[in-house]
């Protein structure tokens, strides 16, 4: 009906003209005095023709208008395919917007360039900055005979586990990741995640509970391991006393488990979004809420699922899904 509305919308003068002319030539066959039988054949002969020339006319204006509706799928990448102009009008339309999608195109190219370029600065800024955090430890590690640095060693993992993130985030936005996905033994990324943050569980008193787990997987180990590191970081941080726990439930999924303050009902479904940190983020004015995003971000693009399960005041269940084990290795 909307095709059709438009159609008279846009021929009704014509067709205004066309069926008047009719009527007016009927009439002046009546006042002519010509049997009713001749103008009743040539009146009808007159609106077939006139019926038939419209239904053909208004089925090649719906064909262009669904040609048209078709190329709305691809007009955003190319005007290529455009149909020809059949008046003055349509041929002044595509160029206007010819003209803006070529604007389009100039304001995205230094769009990416820019985002290149940040891309770039970010990365060799990680990179650099590194190597006064580098030099930072050594010299705490020779202090560190003559005094008690602790809580200065401490700070300085902060910072670096901030670098790393700032990295990782570069790296898993870029147009390629380094992923490389092969079977490894979960036990060998769970060690090393343990053996990383092994100080602060020491330093803050927080019992860890963790028997081998011989499960393989297929992943990539230096992205899983960051996930795996995020997710002990959040426990040690969030947790002010008692204990972490990393076991599984079953064949194909890892459980990372706390008793910390946990994390309130209403802000659950919103943990894995950019930025959002929640009543307790706001309590921790450290907090940046990009370390669940990100790990959301790598297991969805390994193929791995997370969930969070938490009460207030009583810890929080963190699991991961590796059920694309039997996929990969098939």
């Amino acid at each position: 009906m909307k095709v059709l509305a438009s159609y008279i919308k846009e021929n009704g003068k014509w067709i205004v003209l066309i069926f008047g002319l009719g009527g007016i030539l009927g009439a002046d066959m009546v006042f002519n005095q010509i049997p009713i039988q001749e103008i009743g054949y040539g009146i009808g002969l007159y609106f077939i023709l006139i019926v038939s020339i419209l239904g053909i006319d208004f089925w090649k204006f719906y064909r262009r208008y669904q040609m048209i509706k078709e190329l709305e799928k691809s007009i955003c990448f190319s005007l290529d395919n455009l149909l020809e102009p059949k008046n003055l009008f349509e041929e002044e339309y595509q160029i206007l917007l010819r003209i803006l999608m070529k604007e389009k195109q100039k304001n995205q190219n230094e769009m990416e360039q820019r985002s290149k370029e940040l891309k770039e600065y970010y990365t060799m800024w990680v990179h650099q900055i590194k190597t006064p955090i580098s030099a930072l430890r050594l010299l705490l590690q020779e202090k560190d005979k003559e005094m008690d640095l602790a809580e200065e060693r401490d700070e300085l993992f902060e910072i670096e586990q901030y670098v790393e993130m700032v990295l990782q985030y570069m790296r898993l936005g870029s147009e390629t990741t380094d992923f490389v996905l092969r079977k490894v033994n979960m036990d060998s990324i769970i060690r090393e995640a343990i053996h990383k943050y092994a100080r602060l569980f020491i330093r803050r008193k927080i019992a860890l509970h963790y028997t081998p787990i011989q499960m393989p997987i297929v992943t990539d180990e230096k992205w899983m391991c960051f996930v795996i590191g995020q997710l002990l970081s959040n426990a040690l941080k969030y947790t002010p006393s008692g204990y972490v726990t990393i076991k599984t439930e079953q064949e194909g999924v890892l459980v990372i488990e706390d008793t910390g303050i946990g994390i309130r009902a209403e802000d659950l479904p919103r943990v894995f979004e950019k930025g959002y940190t929640g009543y307790n983020g706001h309590a921790d004015k450290c907090a940046t809420g990009i370390g669940l995003y990100l790990c959301k971000r790598i297991l969805d693009q390994l193929s791995h699922e997370i969930q969070i399960e938490s009460l207030e005041g009583k810890g929080t269940k963190v699991r991961i899904f590796y059920g694309n084990i039997k996929k990969h290795i098939e």
